[in-house]
């Protein structure tokens, strides 16, 4: 599995990521690295819930970060 993480800047000053792979993982921060940071430990909570609830199978995962 590949994950991507998008970041874009708002009108009003503050960074937008999201995993376009996991619906709902979405998050904002005051820089585009802590936007980031933010969107990669929730999209990795997600994938642990998961898996701790039966609902995905353990595969490989890789993380990529772009800027906008």
């Amino acid at each position: 599995m590949h994950l991507s993480i998008e970041t874009e800047i708002e009108d009003d000053g503050r960074w937008i990521a999201e995993v376009p792979q996991l619906p709902g993982v979405l998050v904002y921060g005051s820089t585009p690295e802590e936007a980031s940071a933010r969107a990669e430990v929730l999209a990795l909570r997600v994938l642990a819930e998961r898996l701790e609830q039966g609902e995905a199978k353990p595969v490989e995962i890789s993380i990529s970060l772009a800027t906008a």
